[in-house]
């Protein structure tokens, strides 16, 4: 199928109904992905439009069917390496889809939080929205989502979704923290210290759950373990490291709960002469950038945010088009071994 076309003119839908030798009204279908098209058409449609390099106006398909193709992500996440991950799984899968996506930071725990999310939807007129932690952890939230009927996908901490109420994209976060200590206390560490995250994600309940659970696996009496509170960001790692290196019996392994944690940990050791991974192992979660930028490199928990994030678009698209086949996800983060941890001496 070849056709000369002025390159300084933007292709219509005429343009490529006319070279794919159909209706226009069948080039909307196939653009549209709507259900009950032969193969053989789309495969046309798809051809002429990738020879035509046609670009579907959004704003005019919208206007056209009363339908909107955009989706939203809605979050409340401090972790800037986090969410750019996770904007670009989404951008991603909306490419893939003929979608556009709005990104939109919220303060999770303002008494306004529901209204704030509703207006958002409409204003912009989502589709369908991207919930992560905490947001994805309110039920304020979720049900207002549900009663109102808006298309919304969770990405929660766990290994089995809490209900029924939304497609899920879960991460066995305990799993993964389970790993970890495993890893570590295989390595004959007895004294290990977990530095928290913030207590409004229930990730944080599940690390060290995790971490908990490979304790009485092995029989390490917990109370030889220490645990601090504190959120996840590079000073809390900073401060609890600090704590630790002051007691006169201090853990030979810390297991962070998120790698900016672990960075500032190993920031701490370094001030404080502690030679890591010597004197102090220490593990971090995520894989991060900072996981890499580090010296020595941190042994820490792969967990793919931008492939969590793809799929939880994937999911959410097929929600919208009314495809609810699959709706729960699961990601177990691997253990990825570096520099940072060793033996305990």
């Amino acid at each position: 199928m070849t056709q000369a076309f002025n390159a300084l003119k933007s292709a219509t839908i005429n343009d490529v109904a006319r070279l794919a030798g159909v209706s226009i009204k069948t080039v909307s279908r196939v653009i549209n992905r709507e259900p009950n098209v032969r193969e053989e058409t789309t495969a046309k449609v798809m051809a002429a439009v990738q020879e035509l390099d046609y670009q579907p106006n959004q704003a005019a398909r919208s206007l056209a069917g009363f339908k909107s193709f955009n989706i939203g992500y809605l979050y409340d996440n401090p972790n800037a390496y986090y969410v750019i991950d996770m904007q670009r799984g989404l951008l991603t899968a909306c490419r893939e889809h003929g979608y556009e996506l709005l990104i939109h930071p919220c303060d999770a725990f303002t008494d306004n939080i529901v209204e704030e999310v509703l207006a958002t939807v409409k204003k912009a007129r989502l589709a369908g929205v991207v919930l992560t932690p905490p947001l994805s952890e309110i039920p304020a939230v979720v049900q207002c989502l549900q009663e109102k009927q808006i298309p919304f996908v969770r990405v929660l901490s766990g290994s089995q979704a809490p209900d029924n109420l939304s497609p899920c994209v879960m991460v066995d976060d305990r799993g993964a923290a389970f790993e970890i200590t495993h890893h570590l206390l295989a390595m004959g560490h007895r004294r290990l210290a977990f530095f928290c995250g913030d207590t409004e994600h229930h990730s944080t309940a599940e690390r060290q759950a995790g971490f908990e659970a490979a304790l009485a696996k092995h029989r390490v009496d917990a109370s030889q373990a220490t645990i601090l509170p504190g959120s996840y960001a590079f000073d809390s790692g900073v401060k609890n490291a600090r704590q630790v290196l002051a007691l006169a019996e201090r853990p030979s392994a810390i297991i962070a709960a998120n790698d900016e944690i672990a960075a500032g940990a190993l920031f701490a050791c370094r001030l404080e002469g502690v030679r890591v991974p010597e004197d102090m192992a220490i593990a971090g979660f995520e894989d991060s950038p900072f996981s890499r930028q580090t010296w020595p490199p941190l042994t820490t928990a792969q967990q793919p945010n931008a492939e969590i994030a793809r799929q939880a678009a994937t999911l959410l698209l097929a929600d919208i088009r009314g495809d609810k086949r699959n709706n729960q996800l699961i990601f177990s983060p691997k253990l990825l071994e570096r520099d940072s941890t060793s033996a305990a001496r």
